[in-house]
């Protein structure tokens, strides 16, 4: 069975291109006979607004997609803790306290998250009173699992290759876990056999392969679908202020509408779709 997922960070609301997001993910599981989960990303500390975990289920309901609702990040911790303290028996986490400032004025290379981290830290003894992320020693982890693929419906058979992102964060000074630790066990605890999520999350994905080799855990298909652009040929985004779902709501614009017209291609002024 198919099994998609949705999974805002309720720290700020929904758009468009959420909007776009949560269809693909819908119509895929639903055209064959699965389910459309739900799971609120709420673990980025105090950016994390509960309130509007309620907000994105009406926004869901308005635009009459049907979901099932599985626990929210912040009852999931234990996970996140049990698998860092593996890869750390393992010998392949190791702590960080360089700041972001610090590893931009280093000048290294560019990836696919911004400046490649050079590994500074690594080797290095820390003391244990400051306050330091853990980052993942990729080299020491792609020899340990060998070579890996994974495989996107629309962009075919891929090989893993995470050395872009450099020494990722896998517990962050400030959260118990990153995005990409996270998100990979709970897809695993979820049973979701078909990732969803827009083209600025494709390369991300070799980082997810990685640990799911070193976790042990299933590995899912991947659909990278494209982006909504802005005017600017920006993707929509909360920080910039794209116009929300829950103020077209209140403007009584209609949701099925909206859903019909997306669906259709048809996109409102100043909205493109990305070429693949």
């Amino acid at each position: 069975m198919t099994v998609t997922r949705f999974a805002p960070s309720p720290n700020g609301s929904l758009h468009l291109g959420h909007a776009y997001s949560a269809i693909v993910g819908h119509d895929l599981a639903k055209a064959r006979g699965g389910r459309f989960l739900l799971r609120v990303e709420d673990i980025d500390g105090a950016r994390s607004r509960p309130e509007l975990a309620a907000q994105f289920r009406a926004d869901l309901a308005w635009l009459g997609l049907a979901f099932d609702e599985v626990p929210a990040q912040s009852t999931r911790l234990a996970s996140y803790a049990a698998a860092a303290e593996r890869l750390l028996a393992e010998g392949l986490l190791y702590p960080c306290t360089c700041t972001r400032a610090h590893i931009e004025a280093l000048a290294p290379r560019m990836g696919a998250e911004g400046p490649i981290y050079p590994g500074t830290c690594k080797g290095r003894s820390i003391d244990s009173l400051l306050p330091a992320a853990w980052r993942l020693d990729v080299e020491a982890a792609m020899a340990r699992t060998g070579p890996l693929t994974w495989e996107d419906e629309l962009h075919g058979r891929q090989t893993a290759d995470p050395r872009e992102f450099g020494d990722v964060v896998l517990v962050r000074k400030d959260a118990p876990a990153s995005y990409h630790l996270a998100a990979t066990l709970d897809d695993a605890a979820d049973g979701v056999t078909l990732v969803t999520r827009g083209m600025d999350l494709f390369a991300a994905t070799h980082v997810h392969r990685l640990l799911q080799a070193l976790l042990g855990l299933p590995v899912p298909r991947w659909h990278h679908h494209a982006l909504l652009l802005d005017d600017c040929g920006r993707k929509l985004a909360k920080r910039r202020g794209s116009p929300s779902l829950a103020d077209r709501r209140a403007a009584g614009e209609d949701g099925a509408a909206l859903v019909a017209d997306l669906r259709a291609g048809r996109f409102p002024a100043g909205i493109t779709l990305a070429s693949a």
